[in-house]
């Protein structure tokens, strides 16, 4: 895979070998294409909408099922952060990974939160996207996916 931004040079690491040993790449080429019924393309994207879930302006339980949603997908965790809006104003929320990201955004007055899952390479989104359904118990969950990146 090439490093198009520099990004060894950016943290001061000789070569990609090192950020393996680090944990920081993959176990797998991230940007390798995903090739699923006969379609090459760049990632999976999910969108969820997540109704009557709960725990929806709870940043502890909400950065565990983060957590647990990239490991069960396979993905490196580069990064975390949430921001809690006034209490019972909900939150919002991204895990930024080697493979891409998983993002929230909720509005626990209408017990709504919408998710979305992007990942490329050999990670799984629907994995995550089973943990952070477990993790916040909607009553109705609706997921799309979207192919990015399409080729034929």
């Amino acid at each position: 895979m090439q490093d198009t931004l520099n990004f060894t040079e950016r943290i001061g690491l000789d070569d990609r070998e090192t950020l393996r040993a680090e944990g920081v790449i993959p176990p797998f080429d991230a940007g390798a294409p995903v090739v699923r019924d006969g379609f090459r393309f760049a990632g999976t994207h999910l969108l969820l909408d997540l109704w009557n879930a709960r725990s929806l302006d709870d940043v502890e339980t909400m950065e565990q099922a983060f957590r647990s949603a990239a490991d069960a997908a396979g993905a490196t965790l580069l990064n975390l952060h949430f921001h809690r809006f006034t209490c019972g104003g909900g939150l919002s929320g991204l895990a930024l990974l080697a493979e891409s990201h998983i993002s929230i955004h909720t509005w626990p007055e209408h017990s709504f939160a919408a998710a979305d899952i992007f990942m490329c390479g050999g990670a799984h989104p629907y994995q995550a996207a089973l943990v952070l359904r477990d993790a916040l118990r909607p009553e109705f969950i609706s997921i799309s996916e979207h192919r990015r990146g399409i080729q034929q």
